[in-house]
C-alpha cells in the first residue's frame, strides 16, 4: 500500500541527485572551456588596445553585463517545474527544494542572480495554483455560489480562507522582503527542514497516527479555529518548513481531521499563493526575465502544472492512511545531505 508513497519521496530525491550530478558535470566542464575563454580574452585584451578610449568602456559594460546573466537551460527548468509542482502540496517544502535545487546549479551567486531565481521560485508557482483550480473546481463553484447567497457552506468557507489568509499577507507586505534576504539560503533551509522533520516524528511516536481519521470536517470550521491556521501559516516564512505543513499542522491542532485539513490547506495555498505569485511578478519579474527570457520559465509553470495534478492527487488519498512520519523521515534525510552538500562544496 505504501509502494505509490515511497515511489514520490524517490522520484523527488532522484530529482535533487540529478542536480547534484549536473553540477558536477558542469563544474569539469567549465574546466575544459576555461582555456578557450582565457584565449578569447587574451585576444580581445589585444584588440581593444587598439581602439578608442570610448570602445574599451563600451566592451567592458558589455562583459559587465554578460557576466551578471546566468543562462536557464531547458533540462533545468524542466527539473524546477518538476521539483515544484511535485513539493509544492507535500509537507516537505517547494521552496526549500527550489532554493537547493537553484544553488546546486549555479544559479545563485550575486544579488541580481538571487533575484531572479527568487521571483522564478515564486513565480512558477503559477502552475501549481492552476493545478489546484482544476481539481477543485468544485470547490472554487462553491464559494462563488456563496458569494452570490446561494451556498451557505460556501460563503462559510470563503470566509474562513479570508480569515486565515490575512496574516500570512500582513507579515508578507511588512517584513516579506527583509525575510527572503536573510532566510533563503541552504543552511536556514536545512534547519528548518530538520526541525520539521523532528515535529513530525515527535507528533507520531507519541501515538497521533491512529487518529488520523478523528476530527471536525471543513464546513465546521470556526472563525477562531481559521484565524489559528493563519497565524501557523506564518510559520512557512522560515523557508524550509513548509507552507503545507504549517496549515495542516494547524488544522490539526483546530481539532480538523486529516483529510479535511489537507483539502483546506490546498484551498488556502490557492489564495496564498496566487497573492505571493503576482507580488513577487509586479515587483522583480522583469529581471527573472532579464536573466531567463520568457521561454524556459514558461516551460518550467507548465511542467509544474502536470506535476502538481499527480501530487495533489496523490497527498489526499496517502495522507488519510498514513499520517505524515515517512515526510518526517524524508525531511531529516535531505536536512543531513544539504549540509554534506554544503561540506563537499
Amino acid at each position: 500500500m505504501q509502494f505509490p508513497f515511497l515511489c514520490q519521496l524517490t522520484t523527488i530525491a532522484l530529482v535533487l541527485t540529478s542536480s547534484m550530478l549536473c553540477a558536477a558535470a558542469q563544474d569539469s566542464g567549465s574546466a575544459q572551456t576555461s582555456t578557450e575563454t582565457t584565449t578569447e580574452s587574451s585576444n580581445a585584451q589585444a584588440q581593444s588596445e587598439s581602439a578608442d578610449g570610448g570602445t574599451l568602456q563600451t566592451e567592458e559594460a558589455s562583459k559587465t553585463d554578460s557576466a551578471t546573466k546566468v543562462e536557464l537551460t531547458v533540462i533545468q527548468a524542466v527539473v524546477l517545474g518538476l521539483v515544484e509542482g511535485a513539493t509544492e502540496y507535500l509537507p516537505v517544502s517547494s521552496t526549500g527544494h527550489l532554493v537547493i535545487v537553484q544553488d546546486v546549479m549555479g544559479l545563485r551567486g550575486n544579488e541580481a542572480k538571487e533575484k531572479a531565481a527568487d521571483s522564478l521560485t515564486i513565480c512558477i508557482q503559477s502552475g501549481a495554483i492552476a493545478a489546484v483550480l482544476l481539481l477543485y473546481w468544485s470547490r472554487i463553484l462553491q464559494i462563488l455560489n456563496g458569494m452570490l447567497g446561494k451556498n451557505r457552506d460556501g460563503l462559510m468557507l470563503l470566509r474562513n480562507l479570508i480569515i486565515a489568509f490575512l496574516p500570512a499577507a500582513v507579515v508578507g507586505l511588512l517584513y516579506g522582503d527583509e525575510l527572503k534576504e536573510r532566510l533563503y539560503s541552504v543552511p536556514v533551509i536545512a534547519a528548518a527542514l530538520f526541525t520539521g522533520g523532528v515535529l513530525i516524528l515527535a507528533d507520531s511516536f507519541r501515538g497521533k497516527k491512529a487518529t488520523l481519521t478523528e476530527g471536525s470536517e471543513m464546513s465546521s470550521m470556526t472563525t477562531m479555529q481559521a484565524a489559528l491556521v493563519g497565524i501557523m501559516q506564518c510559520i512557512a516564512f522560515w523557508p524550509g518548513f513548509s507552507r503545507s505543513y504549517a496549515t495542516i499542522l494547524g488544522c490539526r491542532m483546530a481539532k480538523l481531521k486529516m483529510s479535511a485539513a489537507v483539502e483546506f490547506s490546498f484551498l488556502l495555498g490557492l489564495a496564498t499563493l496566487t497573492a505571493a505569485t503576482g507580488y513577487e511578478g509586479l515587483k522583480h519579474g522583469g529581471e527573472m526575465i532579464r536573466q531567463y527570457g520568457v521561454t524556459t520559465p514558461l516551460i518550467s509553470l507548465v511542467v509544474a502544472f502536470f506535476a502538481a495534478i499527480v501530487s495533489v492527487r496523490f497527498m489526499v488519498s496517502t495522507l488519510s492512511r498514513f499520517g505524515l512520519t515517512p515526510f518526517g523521515y524524508y525531511r531529516i534525510a535531505l536536512a543531513i545531505a544539504c549540509l554534506w552538500w554544503m561540506n563537499r562544496s
